[in-house]
């Protein structure tokens, strides 16, 4: 089951995805709203069964599921293949920074590049809690889990490397891309076995697996818990796989406007932004 959020006129709204048309879920405002309440399945199921309030996707546009988390959470070479690449030994613990929620946008918005910046790509597959909690046992995450999304950690590099926080360059507006929907976790069989791909202007740059994780998505909610408090609506990009672009040779590949930039994640679907300078 695919729950999006989106814009029709001036009015926001969500529903549940099938086919070319979404079925509004009455009475509930928001996402964030429906992943609170006891039984976001059952409500959203009636939507569809009724299916009453139907809209074309034609008729909308498509936001991010999510459009202002209370936290962003991102971990970092949370691949072999990718801390590889750039040169840096595998982590002993998850290495966590963190986006603000000012730089969340969803599907078909421009990644908008700052000046003078290196900016770089970056697909993720994006756990969204759906109940909060602290202190979280590896064996319990699963139940803290509200979905999945497609994430798109935009990187501008030259800021990122320029201190030793990461949260400089990868926290300006626009570099949180995230859509085009919310996957519910029983819609996936196992999220540590899908295929996820990047591609720049229909390119492949970006192929790999879950499988490939260092941490896997229990580890990473039982480690992040321990330390602060998960939220409903909280989300965790985490981690990206091999093929960036600043660590390409011969000559590293940056984002310049005029590109279109896809993330596609198995089970969920494909997330496309254009960039404009």
């Amino acid at each position: 089951m695919k729950l999006v959020s989106y814009k029709r006129g001036a009015k926001r709204n969500f529903g549940v995805l099938e086919g070319n048309y979404v079925y509004t879920v009455p009475g509930i405002p928001n996402l964030l709203t429906l992943l609170q309440k006891s039984s976001p399945r059952t409500l959203a199921e009636s939507a569809l069964h009724e299916k009453t309030n139907g809209v074309s996707l034609d008729e909308v546009r498509l936001l991010a599921p999510i459009e202002r988390p209370p936290k962003i959470i991102c971990l970092g070479l949370n691949y072999s293949d990718h801390a590889e690449e750039t040169g840096q030994p595998l982590p002993v613990a998850p290495i966590l920074f963190s986006k603000p929620p000012t730089a969340v946008i969803g599907p078909d918005d421009a990644i908008v590049l700052p000046k003078d910046s290196q900016v770089d790509y970056e697909v993720e597959l994006a756990v969204i809690i759906g109940k909060g909690g602290r202190h979280i046992p590896e064996e319990q995450a699963k139940n803290h889990i509200g979905g999945f999304t497609v994430f798109n950690d935009v990187s501008a590099r030259n800021h990122q490397f320029l201190t030793r926080q990461w949260f400089r360059g990868k926290g300006f507006d626009t570099f949180a891309p995230m859509g085009p929907c919310l996957v519910l976790p029983d819609q996936i069989s196992d999220p540590q076995n899908l295929r996820l791909q990047l591609r720049l202007n229909k390119v492949t740059l970006q192929d790999s697996t879950t499988a490939n994780m260092i941490f896997t998505i229990p580890q990473i909610i039982s480690d992040i818990s321990s330390v602060l408090t998960l939220e409903t609506g909280d989300v965790i990009a985490t981690g990206t796989p091999s093929g960036v672009g600043f660590v390409r040779k011969p000559h590293p590949i940056f984002l310049k406007a005029g590109d279109v930039v896809e993330a596609e994640i198995e089970s969920i679907g494909t997330l496309r932004n254009p960039v404009s300078g």
